[in-house]
């Protein structure tokens, strides 16, 4: 039965209280920035919970769980993502249409980052672009049990362990276009279903309640390790298998650091095939920086290239006048991730520190120069790009 009130709403709070013992996992936990925005992250926590703690695999839908407001865990700016609910042993309908996005990954895992599961493996992986697609892009693709002989759309089987669909589209050219239509429906049984119970309900809130120090906990620790092993202004190799990314991604990352006057300079070979790439900065708790009102993340559309086929960018808290700029929004520290998605090999990026009177001594000759007017148009035109996405 469920707890009485007042008791249960005080137990959760008093289990939503004992999240503040991540911030022992600050740098300085004695700085009045770095807890107040720790603070923030647990709020936050909280509100990416909620999005998902009630969600039904009788019922499912696809929830924007992290976003521009959540930008929590390394979001990426150039994906909408979305996680529905899904029983391993149920049958599921996806219908929609695909949209100009640079592709869309439907991933069937074992697990989820939300409160009602734990991390788990991918155990199926749809592209879309591999399904059958009609000539203004629908789908009609069924999940699960066996393949009806009158179904005109793609099946795929369904991995018993799997609770969880994640999806991500991927834009280049932000807020242009067609975007992803999609919708999930569960066909094995019918539409509608009973009031939560009251017991349910309890479990949920109660999940959600201890997934703040769960989930502050693993953001922290994430740039909290890097630091440990000492990746710091030089880059790791991972590919987030099981934990939240896209398997056969190939992921860079590490803590950049700067001193004032400093600037860091990206420099990296291009795979001779990718299908899709970023660079992306995050502050110090793993939020992805304001992509929205500064250039912190660049992709394969926005960049641009050196005449010897190279992609260079600068870190620096002071515009350097060069198109590659990534913006730290004032910040001297925070995380950094490159990813290459099918890409033919997945190239190492190199850090190097330069005064940042002397950036474009390290940079070919040709580098154009980007002024303050166009730079305001650029991030003007950006920030419009930005909102005409579907976010959540």
């Amino acid at each position: 039965m469920p707890i009485s009130e007042p008791s249960a709403w005080r137990g959760w709070l008093e289990t939503m209280a004992k999240a503040d013992s991540v911030l022992d996992s600050l740098t300085d936990p004695a700085d009045p920035q770095a807890r107040a925005e720790a603070h923030r992250l647990l709020f936050a926590a909280l509100a990416t919970g909620y999005q998902t703690a009630f969600a039904d695999a009788d019922r499912p839908d696809f929830v924007p769980s992290v976003s521009n407001v959540l930008n929590t865990v390394g979001v990426n700016p150039d994906f909408i993502y979305g996680a529905a609910r899904i029983d391993g042993g149920g049958v599921y309908r996806l219908s929609g249409q695909r949209g100009d996005g640079v592709f869309v990954f439907i991933d069937l895992v074992a697990g989820g980052l939300g409160p009602m599961e734990q991390l788990g493996p991918s155990v199926g992986m749809i592209d879309l672009d591999a399904c059958t697609l009609g000539p203004d892009g629908a789908f009609d693709i069924l999940v699960g049990g066996q393949r009806p002989e009158d179904h005109a759309g793609d099946w795929f089987p369904l991995d018993p362990r799997a609770v969880t669909i994640g999806l991500r589209h991927a834009y280049y050219d932000w807020g242009v276009g067609q975007e992803l239509r999609i919708a999930i429906e569960r066909v094995d049984r019918p539409v509608g279903g009973a009031l939560m119970p009251a017991t349910e309900i309890v479990h949920r809130l109660d999940r959600l309640s201890a997934f703040v120090e769960r989930y502050a906990g693993f953001a922290l620790g994430y740039v909290q390790r890097q630091r440990a092993q000492g990746f710091v202004n030089r880059l790791e190799y991972d590919d987030w298998a099981g934990r939240g990314g896209v398997a056969g991604q190939h992921y860079y990352q590490g803590i950049f650091r700067l001193e004032p006057g400093q600037v860091i300079i990206i420099d990296t070979a291009m795979p001779d095939q990718v299908r899709y790439w970023n660079v992306q900065l995050n502050d110090p708790l793993w939020n992805t920086i304001d992509w929205i009102n500064h250039q912190s993340s660049l992709n394969g559309g926005q960049a641009v290239l050196d005449s010897d086929g190279r992609f260079r960018a600068v870190i620096a808290i002071d515009d350097p006048g060069v198109p590659n700029w990534l913006d730290p929004a004032g910040r001297l520290e925070g995380s950094l991730m490159l990813r290459w998605t099918g890409a033919s090999s997945g190239p190492e990026p190199t850090l190097k520190i330069v005064p940042a009177a002397e950036v474009r001594d390290h940079l070919p000759s040709d580098t154009p120069v980007v002024t303050p007017s166009q730079r305001d148009e650029a991030l003007r035109r950006r920030r419009r790009g930005a909102q005409w996405r579907r976010r959540w």
